[in-house]
């Protein structure tokens, strides 16, 4: 190194703040607009349909992901299922849905929905895993007030004669 460069001081910018605000539209396109539409008017969960296979898809997907074929027919799903896997969250954590702190301890599932061949993952009532089970039945229970989204439904529950 030079004497010419050894009195030169580097300096290096380690924080950086600033505000960023980021203003965007999202399109959630024709099958989600659809789903989230009858969601919200009809408390229907509706389901794409594969013509080929025949399987059913809850969120609906344009094509379907086994034959590649689209999906043009639409059916209703459940609204009851089957609990295919399942936790209690006891930690607290933002909601990215809300913004807020969920509240703890909570239960969250796999369901599948009667007539779909896919798990729709989804909130549950019961925060006690002893009185959880996979195989067991459950069904929606929709918000009074709903805005078109996966929270017009607060959560799954058992069904009474499932025990």
């Amino acid at each position: 190194m030079s004497d010419k460069n050894k009195n030169v001081e580097k300096k290096i910018a380690r924080d950086i703040k600033y505000r960023a605000l980021l203003e965007f539209k999202y399109s959630a396109g024709k099958h989600a607009s659809y789903f989230f539409q009858q969601l919200r008017d009809n408390k229907k969960l509706m389901a794409s349909k594969c013509p080929k296979c025949e399987k059913a898809y809850v969120p609906p997907r344009p094509a379907c992901p086994e034959c590649f074929e689209a999906n043009s027919e639409w059916i209703e799903a459940g609204p009851q299922g089957t609990l295919v896997g399942f936790t209690v969250v006891e930690f607290p954590f933002l909601d990215p849905t809300t913004g807020k702190t969920k509240e703890v301890p909570y239960g969250y599932g796999f369901i599948i929905l009667d007539g779909t061949a896919t798990k729709f993952a989804h909130f549950l009532d019961e925060t006690d895993l002893n009185k959880l089970e996979a195989g067991m039945r459950v069904e929606p229970i929709f918000e009074e007030e709903r805005s078109g989204n996966f929270a017009d439904i607060k959560y799954f529950r058992k069904i009474a004669d499932s025990e």
